[in-house]
């Protein structure tokens, strides 16, 4: 075999090998996702209800949460601004998930404290899925619900 058609070949068959490891690099990357995916994913109407408590009014906003390879994220406003405020978290295999309420303050009056439009507030929600529906609840401060109901 002359020098060019050892070349030749030899440069075919790396093309080979390198076009067989990307296929079956694909292939893995295809499975992981396949196992992340949870049976929860997807879009969950929430309301996230607070009584009235500690001189604060009470509050109850619906909107849209996605749950995506286990992990929730939910929005409601315009960020960062009075008003807004944002729930995410993570949950296990079970349905029990741990998130977390980060928002700011839309009207005192319905803050314990009566604290200004805009200040800062978080707390945590445990709450446990089902395959339609979960509900969670405020971990610490004034009493709050969150239920979940999934669109479809």
């Amino acid at each position: 075999m002359n020098q060019s058609l050892l070349g030749s070949f030899f440069w075919r068959s790396r093309a080979v090998v390198l076009l067989t490891l990307c296929a079956l690099s694909g292939m893995s990357a295809q499975a992981d996702e396949k196992t992340i995916k949870t049976q929860f994913d997807g879009v969950w109407q929430t309301t996230l209800s607070c009584a009235s408590s500690n001189g604060a009014l009470g509050y109850s906003f619906r909107f849209p949460s996605t749950i995506k390879n286990g992990i929730l994220h939910g929005e409601k406003g315009a960020p960062h601004e009075p008003g807004w405020l944002q729930i995410d978290g993570s949950l296990g295999s079970d349905g029990v998930a741990d998130l977390y309420v980060d928002g700011l303050v839309g009207a005192s009056a319905a803050a314990v404290g009566q604290r200004p439009a805009g200040t800062q507030y978080g707390y945590h929600v445990s709450a446990r899925f089902t395959a339609d529906r979960a509900e969670g609840h405020r971990v610490e401060g004034r009493p709050c619900t969150v239920l979940f109901t999934r669109e479809t």
